[in-house]
Formats: C-alpha cells, sequence, structure tokens
C-alpha cells in the first residue's frame, strides 16, 4: 500500500510540474471559491445579438448572469487598458465598477443603490474555472447609462462608437426579456417550471395599473396611416378599428413572448368590445416602459423610411419577428 500511495504522489507531483503558472492559479482560485460556497453553473451559452456574443449561464441558486468579458466586449468593443486602469483606481477608492461602466464621465451617471444591487459582481464556478459575472438584467441597465451619459452631453468623441454600441444592444433587447433570452441560450427553459416563466412576463407587467402616460407617440399613427394610405388628422382621436389590431401586431406581440396573452388576461375586452385600459398601462415602469419605448423608436424608423405597409412589414418581421416566427431570407422581400 505503502508503494502505492508513494506513486500516486510522485504522479500528482509530476502532473503539477506540468501545469503553467496560470493553470496553477486558476486551481486555486477555484478551490478558493469551492470552499467559499461560489455558485456553480449549471447550463451556460451565448447571447447572440447582432454580430455580438455574450457569454452566459445559469448558476444553482437559479441566478442568471452574464460574464463581464462579454458585457466588455459587446459595449467597448475590446477591454481596454484605460477602461482596466480606472476600474482598479475606483475599486481603491471603495466604489469598485465593472470595465464597461468604469470611464470617469460615467460616474454621476451610476447610483450607490446600482453599485450596491445589479453591479455587485457574482463569482461562480464553471467547470475548472472561475468566471466573473454580473447579473443578466444588467446590460439594459448598462447601455441605459451610457444612453443618459449622451443625453447629457458629457461624452467625449472617442467614446460615441461606445454610445453607438449601447443603443445597438437596447434594440435587440427591446423585443424580448434578457432573462428568456438566457434561457434559451442554455437550454434552460427545458427545464424551468411554469412559474418562472411568470417570473419573466412579471418583469414586463405591473401588478396594478401604472398611471396614464402618453406612450405612443403621435407619428406612429401618423406614419401607418401614411403606408396605409389613409387621411390623417392630428387632432382628431378618432381611429379606425382596425390600428388596435395592427397596434398588437407590430409591437406587443414583438416585445416579449407570452406577453400579448398575459395582456390579454388583465385587460381583456368587454362585452362591448372595448378595454377597461390601454395594453401599456399593465406595463412596469422599470422594464415594460423603457422597453415598449425604444422598441417604438425602432418601428417608426423603419416605417419612415419605407413606400408601403408590406415593405414595413418585411422589414420588422426580418429585424423583430413574432416569437416562434421563421425569419424570412432577404431574396423573399419583393419592395425593399
Amino acid at each position: 500500500m505503502t508503494t502505492k500511495d508513494e506513486t500516486k504522489v510522485a504522479g500528482g507531483i509530476a502532473r503539477a510540474e506540468k501545469l503553467t503558472p496560470q493553470e496553477r492559479s486558476e486551481i486555486a482560485k477555484v478551490a478558493a471559491a469551492t470552499r467559499w460556497g461560489a455558485p456553480k453553473a449549471t447550463h451556460r451559452g451565448e447571447i447572440i445579438i447582432g454580430e455580438t456574443r455574450i457569454p452566459c449561464a445559469v448558476l444553482d441558486d437559479g441566478r442568471r448572469v452574464l460574464t463581464e468579458n462579454g458585457i466588455s466586449n459587446a459595449l467597448l468593443g475590446w477591454r481596454s487598458g484605460a477602461s482596466k486602469r480606472l476600474k482598479k483606481s475606483s475599486a481603491e477608492d471603495g466604489a469598485p465598477v465593472p470595465v464597461f461602466l468604469a470611464p470617469e464621465r460615467l460616474k454621476p451617471f451610476i447610483s450607490r443603490e446600482m453599485i450596491d444591487g445589479p453591479l455587485t459582481p457574482v463569482t461562480y464556478i464553471d467547470g475548472s474555472k472561475t468566471i466573473v459575472g454580473f447579473d443578466a438584467t444588467i446590460l439594459p441597465t448598462a447601455c441605459e447609462i451610457w444612453l443618459r451619459a449622451r443625453d447629457g452631453g458629457v461624452l467625449q468623441d472617442q467614446q460615441q462608437d461606445k454610445v453607438k454600441r449601447a443603443e445597438m444592444l437596447m434594440r435587440g433587447l427591446a423585443h424580448i426579456g434578457i432573462l428568456a433570452l438566457v434561457d434559451e441560450a442554455t437550454g434552460y427553459q427545458e427545464v424551468r417550471d411554469k412559474k418562472a416563466l411568470q417570473a419573466i412576463l412579471d418583469k414586463y407587467l405591473a401588478k396594478e395599473l401604472a398611471a396614464w402616460a402618453k406612450r405612443f407617440p403621435d407619428e406612429f399613427y401618423q406614419q401607418m396611416f401614411r403606408l396605409k394610405g389613409w387621411a390623417f388628422n392630428p387632432l382628431s382621436v378618432a381611429k379606425p378599428g382596425v390600428v388596435g389590431k395592427y397596434t398588437v401586431d407590430v409591437v406587443y406581440e414583438r416585445l416579449a413572448p407570452g406577453l400579448v396573452d398575459q395582456l390579454e388576461k388583465l385587460n381583456p375586452k368587454t362585452d362591448t368590445g372595448t378595454r377597461k385600459s390601454r395594453h401599456h398601462q399593465w406595463l412596469s415602469s422599470d422594464v415594460g416602459h423603457p422597453a415598449l419605448a425604444m422598441h417604438l423608436h425602432a418601428v417608426i424608423g423603419f416605417m419612415r423610411v419605407c413606400s408601403s405597409w408590406e415593405q414595413f412589414l418585411n422589414l420588422l418581421d426580418c429585424a423583430f419577428p413574432k416569437k416562434g416566427h421563421t425569419i424570412p431570407l432577404l431574396f423573399e422581400y419583393k419592395d425593399v
């Protein structure tokens, strides 16, 4: 027995000597993270938005996370040396922020609540590696911070490409909940229960009616009337009954999976064929309304460049297909 044990020890020493310093460091990190009780990835995949790929995972405690490197590459295009230096400096000041929000000009738009909440990093174990990630809902929040900084006029010219990336990501996320997207990328939707899907929808839907606010710009209806060849009177609130059907088609059915079904339950038609409230009044203020605004911004942009309703629907089906529908091939377009 002694000889066998000594052989195992000798073999272990020989294998350890073959490891690179980086490999030895990673093994030590995993061992330390295990002792700390760090969560483990049970499902993993990639979110693909255009040409951007962001690694994601579902942890054994149910959290959905995106990697810091993935978010940084998506927003910055690379992990710049300046951003890493700014991150190190902020950590020394006691207020650490991730690389993708490290630029000094973003600081006024990052609250203490964000730092203590969604900006808190999550270290988890993925196989033989430790990964630093963040709750998946941080992605639209990070994009919004960049866009608010742009609107505030505080960014430098060389930072405008980061804003364009943030805007692109927001548009890509506007029509689907980020949690549902992570579930689809990792295959987690195959094992989640109905309550988990309901929790995703609850992010979009408020428990009570939100205070009434005008959510649909006049231009949305003006462009719809133009493309349909109808006369538009901005002083009249009366609209053809089919306008509601078109609105559900081009807006609500493309925001998030299952959203229309849930809205129909919460806001059904009365015996007279009308509804007691508008659909958008049931959307939550923190997720639903921003998603609606971003989607309408993109939809109106498509409307402006189209000359017919059919051409507009072709473009919309390509950019924001309904859940479960196949994206048409480019050569199928007739009016573009």
